[in-house]
């Protein structure tokens, strides 16, 4: 019987890594990186597989269009990729293309970055009316995600938006913002046209605790005072801090700027305003959802016509309870944007609670808790969804080195050949997409941005708007334009 490390050290590690986003480049990164590879003690050739037939992952399909740090996060990726070591396989689904027998057949090493895509559950009675959304799939709508319907039923005035984070402000600012702002991102035309026909006049954004334990950042805050024609509106009754929130302003210089400018907001209220505005975005604390409900005089339509809340208070350790006093809102939408959760993957161990892969430091558990070998774990699917870009880049690290570690005992492929795979793919009939195929589809979208920016013009001739690039949505397109 062959030894591994023999018969691994002839030839590069092959090591496969099924998801395409920053925490699968990140972990392709550091590996090419790593002092084995940089001191010539080994060799690596990783294949980096993705389900969508573009790279990027939660970057392309997971945050708002408008949000400042997308572009420097792409440039990013793009200059990793675009280094040539490392080889991009798009519109390849895991467990229906390929499956773990053929990942292990064909690569030492799989490591799983597949994130976390769905909307975490809320259990509250009325959750499932019409006109009750989970905010993941108002993000994949308006982030052009080929795989959902092109249309988004926006006929609300009045809505609400359960949660605290930076998802509840993205999609409340992608519902209340004047979707002609959003002309100068790569905002796809259907959602355009969509926010364009919205009737929409406030927007609440609702959270269980209180100003100084908010889960979003100072950046995405400001952000929300950049909008045109909206008011943002707060209330005193909801500003109320416990001994725990004084010492989080006094030791945590980000929630010390988040309250003072939530502060600052609320003194002002828009005072300097000639008129009011068009549009309103309520920010509200202290609530913790009780039911949504339907108007019992409509005849049975089932939609949304409101939502009521239990008015919570701090109990001094930053926590709430509930003062058993309950409010009512009239809205005709809801979006809860509570987190994300993962998603199962065959033939592979699965915590329903948490949304992850059962792991130690990346390791894949089986179910008695061992390590499977040669399978590893990086980003949300590792850990859940929780921290920001920077915090994917340490957790790769922490996997990688664990696979590094594992590298003399990983059991070996069989057919390593780099050819191989791609073989495969072709006999099974997959269309899969490339990096060159990539660099296609950013030109035709970027194309596009031009070609609209040339036919729409001020009285003067110049350019209204200039469009950087404009979003292909259909599957289908994205590949024929990625392999023609």
């Amino acid at each position: 019987m062959s030894n591994p490390a023999e018969t691994t050290s002839k030839r590069p590690l092959r090591v496969a890594i099924v998801g395409a986003g920053p925490a699968g480049v990140y972990a392709a990164d550091i590996l090419t990186k790593s002092n084995g590879v940089k001191d010539g003690d080994f060799e690596v050739s990783i294949d980096l597989f993705e389900a969508y037939p573009a790279p990027y992952g939660l970057i392309r399909y997971g945050v708002a269009p408008d949000h400042p740090r997308i572009k420097g996060i792409v440039n990013a990726l793009h200059k990793v990729l675009d280094r040539g070591d490392i080889r991009f396989l798009g519109n390849v689904t895991y467990g229906r293309d390929l499956t773990l027998h053929d990942f292990r057949a064909f690569y030492d090493a799989v490591i799983f970055s597949t994130g976390a895509i769905k909307d975490a559950d809320l259990a509250i009675p009325g959750i499932d009316l019409a006109g009750s959304f989970g905010g993941a799939d108002f993000v994949s709508w308006y982030d052009g995600h080929p795989d959902v319907p092109r249309d988004w039923p926006l006929d609300a005035k009045e809505i609400a938006v359960i949660g605290n984070g930076n998802v509840a402000l993205d999609v409340a600012r992608m519902l209340v913002k004047h979707p002609d702002e959003l002309l100068t991102t790569e905002i796809p035309d259907n959602v355009y046209q969509g926010l364009k026909n919205s009737p929409v006049t406030d927007v609440h954004v609702f959270g269980r605790r209180g100003p100084a334990q908010v889960k979003f950042t100072p950046l995405e805050l400001r952000e929300l005072s950049h909008m045109k024609d909206v008011d943002i509106v707060l209330y005193p009754e909801d500003f109320e801090f416990d001994e725990a929130s004084d010492d989080a302003i006094r030791s945590n210089n980000q929630i010390k700027t988040m309250v003072n400018t939530l502060t600052n907001w609320l003194v002002e209220e828009h005072a300097e305003a000639e008129e009011p505005s068009s549009r309103r975005l309520h920010l509200h604390f202290l609530h913790s959802p009780v039911e949504i409900y339907q108007d019992p005089d409509d005849g049975g339509s089932g939609r949304v016509a409101g939502i009521k809340f239990e008015r919570m208070e701090l109990d001094g350790t930053g926590n709430v309870k509930g003062t058993g006093e309950f409010v009512d809102y009239p809205v005709q939408a809801v979006y809860r944007a509570i987190g994300y959760h993962g998603s199962p993957l065959d033939e592979l161990e699965y915590n329903a609670k948490r949304g992850v892969i059962p792991n130690e430091g990346g390791r894949v558990l089986d179910a008695d808790g061992n390590p499977v070998p040669g399978i590893y774990a990086t980003g949300w699917i590792k850990r859940g969804p929780v921290g920001l870009i920077g915090h994917t880049k340490g957790d790769a690290l922490e996997t990688i080195g664990f696979l590094l570690e594992d590298r003399l005992t990983l059991p070996p492929a069989q057919n390593p050949d780099p050819q191989a795979i791609i073989d495969l793919l072709q006999e099974r009939g997959i269309e899969f997409t490339t990096w060159e195929g990539w660099i296609k589809l950013d030109a035709h979208e970027a194309a596009l941005g031009a070609a609209w920016t040339e036919g729409e013009t001020d009285a003067d001739g110049t350019a209204a708007v200039v469009r950087e690039r404009i979003k292909v949505v259909p599957r289908e397109e994205m590949i024929n334009i990625s392999r023609a």
